[in-house]
């Protein structure tokens, strides 16, 4: 496949996981024996990382906490970001781990079930890290959209009107 198929096979994918291979051969006017090898080399090259669902969890359940946490840090010697971020991942309630540029070196996205719990966890594990000098902890109130899906979903008829 050329660059430009397998751009758009990955927007298809990253869209919509669903899509059998079938259904990607043809809405890329390819054979499905193309699709299939192109997404297992993709995924031995690391490319595509896996699959997810996208869930609003604020229609299921409000037990679970949601916050953003900034932490600036003085990184020692030439890997320190790099060693930093593979040990703040490695913790359970570590969802997700930027570094950052600006004020703040990381923006970690963590997980808990309750206010306490992600304090604890904040004061406890990261903060204690002897490179991190500060932190700022967001908790998420609401979440209007992720990763590109709008989760108020209010679809405004742009229909003209006509009337007889």
């Amino acid at each position: 496949m050329q660059k430009k198929e397998i751009l758009s096979l990955l927007e298809l994918i990253e869209q919509n996981g669903d899509l059998s291979e079938l259904e990607l051969a043809i809405m890329l006017n390819l054979k499905e024996i193309e699709i299939h090898e192109t997404i297992e080399s993709l995924k031995s090259s690391n490319i595509i990382c896996g699959y997810h669902t996208l869930i609003n969890w604020d229609k299921v359940t409000n037990d679970d906490v949601k916050a953003l946490v900034e932490l600036r840090v003085t990184p020692q010697g030439g890997d320190g970001y790099e060693r930093l971020a593979e040990k703040i991942k490695e913790y359970p309630q570590v969802k997700a781990l930027y570094l950052l540029s600006g004020s703040y070196d990381f923006l970690v996205l963590v997980d808990g079930k309750n206010i306490k719990e992600i304090s604890l966890f904040v004061s406890s594990k990261l903060a204690s890290i002897n490179e991190v000098q500060n932190t700022t902890t967001h908790f998420v109130l609401r979440k209007y959209k992720d990763l590109g899906v709008d989760f108020d979903n209010k679809k405004v008829d742009e229909r003209m009107v006509v009337t007889p």
